[in-house]
């Protein structure tokens, strides 16, 4: 317990104020998903977050970006429930077209002892945040059909 509010304690006042702003913005995030379904949710938050790609990142935004990232995935796992890796990055996705940038949300998928296993996380100029390891291949539209990147047709 104590652990958990000295997490707390070593946020800076900014990141106390996003980090409340994350706890109630993922559920919605969760409830939208429930009701509409990933694609017009999608759609939903990008319309609400206004045009992105007006700004290029410099390194203090990608910072910034990296740790809204690790905030997100720690109110995930923190908050009143759980909340999963695509209602995060639906999340990071949103707050940073709402900064002006134009992140990309990616949806990959691996095979783990067997079995099929699905991950999403939000790019930033090419850079996955929040990932220490990112062990999946990102899933790629192109006219209508998907594949994994490097190629390989995924039916």
């Amino acid at each position: 317990m104590a652990g958990r509010f000295a997490g707390w304690r070593a946020l800076t006042g900014p990141e106390k104020r996003l980090f409340v702003g994350l706890l109630v913005g993922l559920p919605l995030v969760a409830a939208s998903l429930r009701m509409f379904g990933m694609v017009r949710t999608g759609n939903l938050l990008r319309r609400i977050s206004g045009d992105a790609g007006a700004r290029s990142p410099e390194t203090t935004d990608m910072l910034a970006a990296e740790r809204l990232a690790e905030l997100t995935a720690t109110a995930g796992r923190r908050g009143p429930i759980a909340i999963t890796c695509l209602r995060q990055a639906l999340l990071v996705e949103y707050v940073l077209r709402r900064r002006g940038f134009a992140p990309e949300l990616k949806i990959g998928v691996r095979k783990q002892e067997g079995a099929f296993d699905a991950h999403a996380w939000v790019e930033l100029q090419g850079i996955p945040l929040g990932q220490a390891e990112l062990a999946h291949r990102a899933l790629l539209r192109t006219s209508g059909q998907t594949r994994l990147a490097g190629g390989e047709w995924n039916g």
